[in-house]
């Protein structure tokens, strides 16, 4: 509870406000032709502005609430007892120290009609100093009001962003923290949601010594909601894949899945491969997802489209597996649209143009290499402003050696976001 008394800067601002209450009376009685005393002007201004507040404030701490009627009260009751008392003492005060030079006409005229001044003076003062008064406590409340409004909205926001960071680091571990990788084939991946979780999800399941699983999806919309969808998807995926799980049943298992757990506006695109080493066959199925794009040895490009809709919308649907095989060279880069949406200042995208190019101008680079090169020329288009989660999935075929066998990989990779 803070005291009705004023501080002591607010007590020196009040003195200048008399200070300047009594130049401006003078000045008025000057600018009329009214012969006054400078220093009967000050008495009255100082006097009254000091006794006036004062008694005000002291009637303020008086147990009651603070309402209308109390403040009126309050303003009546201290003008009723100061505008008598504060007469009599300026009036006295006045001849004591002024003396009779001074109080012209004689002092018992000066007694009888002197009432005015005090009267009008001690009504102006306390209607100002209320208004004052009454202004700085609803300022200062309000201030106060507005301070712990702020400190609750940096304090909400500082444990928001804690529990972000939270979900982040739980969404990550999710992902894969090893690609393990299978005979003749090298399989490297990179995640970096627009915010500090996203709805993209990636996977490389193995499922035997030849043979390995590797999936993509982009949950529809970004943010909390779409990472703990995205964590739905990947409980459901890694739940169902399994060595006899065929892409397109796995498809239409996880669709019937979502379908019963998604909001209506919702959806997942979804792209399930399994890759065959033994006989270098990638079986898949796309469930409206942007089409990965495989470009071969000789730089021929294919994209891998079929499959059937988009999962979580209709239970019911139907998805189409089809097999491509992978040749010694062949590079395969399943991306999400924020990899190929990325936006310059201009409105121009990355589009699939650039990462085809990327793979076009990697050469002889290791797939470590290509990703480091599409990360790059990804932020350098953007200017590292993504507006969407950017996630890929990079696998390339060992090239032939001059003996006709092919490069042995080592067994892991480790998957670093962007």
């Amino acid at each position: 509870m803070t005291s009705s008394f004023p501080s002591l800067n607010r007590w020196w601002l009040y003195q200048l406000l008399y200070a300047g209450v009594a130049l401006s009376v003078y000045s008025i009685l000057w600018a009329v032709g009214q012969q006054s005393d400078a220093l009967v002007v000050i008495l009255y201004a100082f006097g009254l502005g000091n006794l006036n507040t004062t008694a005000i404030d002291l009637m303020r701490l008086l147990p009651s609430r603070r309402r209308p009627a109390f403040e009126l009260a309050v303003f009546i009751t201290a003008e009723l007892v100061l505008i008598p008392s504060f007469f009599l003492l300026t009036t006295a005060a006045a001849f004591l120290i002024l003396g009779s030079a001074h109080m012209t006409p004689p002092f018992s005229r000066y007694v009888q009609t002197g009432w005015k001044m005090p009267v009008v003076m001690a009504f102006l003062f306390g209607v100002a100093y209320n208004f004052f008064r009454r202004a700085s406590e609803i300022l200062e409340r309000r201030n106060r009001e507005l301070q712990s409004a702020v400190e609750q909205e940096l304090t909400g926001r500082e444990l928001q962003e804690q529990d972000l960071e939270r979900a982040r680091e739980i969404q990550q571990a999710l992902l894969p923290k090893e690609i393990v990788q299978v005979p003749g084939f090298r399989v490297v991946a990179a995640w970096q949601p627009a915010r500090v979780v996203g709805g993209d999800y990636y996977d490389v399941i193995p499922l035997s010594d030849k043979k390995l699983a590797f999936c993509i999806a982009d949950v529809a919309g970004k943010g909390v909601s779409a990472a703990l969808l995205m964590a739905n998807v990947q409980a459901t995926v890694r739940a169902y894949a399994s060595l006899d799980a065929a892409p397109a049943w796995l498809c239409a298992r996880v669709n019937q899945v979502l379908c019963s757990n998604l909001a209506d506006d919702k959806f997942v695109t979804f792209f399930y491969g399994v890759l065959d080493s033994g006989t270098r066959v990638l079986s898949y199925a796309n469930a409206g997802h942007v089409p990965p794009l495989l470009m071969r040895s000789s730089g021929a490009t294919l994209k891998l489209t079929g499959g059937g809709l988009v999962l979580g919308i209709f239970a019911d649907s139907d998805y189409e597996q089809q097999d491509v095989a992978l040749a010694p060279g062949d590079r395969l880069m399943l991306f999400t649209d924020g990899i190929s949406e990325a936006m310059r200042a201009d409105g121009d995208e990355f589009g699939e143009m650039g990462v085809l190019e990327t793979l076009r101008c990697a050469g002889g680079n290791s797939p470590e290499q290509i990703k480091a090169r599409l990360i790059a020329n990804v932020n350098r288009f953007c200017e590292s402003k993504l507006h969407d989660d950017a996630t890929f999935l990079l696998v390339c075929a060992d090239s032939a050696d001059e003996d006709g066998s092919f490069t042995q990989n080592s067994p892991k990779d480790l998957a670093q976001p962007v």
